[in-house]
């Protein structure tokens, strides 16, 4: 049987005074440890959270800087393009000018060679003629 003496409260006293005790060397010690790693975790988190929305946001500007950039390069493409058929329509113009000043030419050229040899064989043609004529006849024309 359990006997309530004196020795009871000297137990108390001295579970108490060790409660004290391991609160102010044991328990406070810990718990600022404690309370430091999650003040400790928590910024870290708080800088890993602001990193990345600093990177989403550096890749995002990224990104529309290279569509900007897509976008430029179609547009120049483009106007290459359109000067590249506008040099091509002025290459076949002058190309096509060049041909009928050509063909002019030529034409002329015929036409007065044409002419020369009319002139030519109707010249011959009378001599022809007067030869032809005069031999018939037996006389001169």
């Amino acid at each position: 049987m359990i006997n309530l003496d004196h020795t009871l409260a000297i137990q108390i006293v001295n579970f108490l005074l060790l409660i004290l005790i391991l609160h102010f060397i044991l328990y406070k010690p810990i718990i600022k440890i404690i309370e430091k790693r999650t003040t400790l975790i928590t910024e870290s988190v708080d800088e890993v959270n602001s990193l990345n929305k600093s990177v989403d946001e550096k890749i995002a500007a990224y990104e529309e800087k290279l569509r900007q950039a897509r976008m430029e390069a179609v547009k120049q493409r483009d106007a290459l393009k359109e000067g590249g058929a506008d040099r091509a329509k002025q290459i076949i113009e002058g190309a096509r000018s060049e041909i009928s000043k050509t063909i002019a030419g030529l034409k002329a050229k015929m036409e007065k060679e044409r002419d020369d040899a009319r002139t030519i064989l109707l010249e011959g043609t009378r001599g022809i003629a007067r030869e032809i004529s005069e031999k018939v006849l037996g006389r001169g024309v």
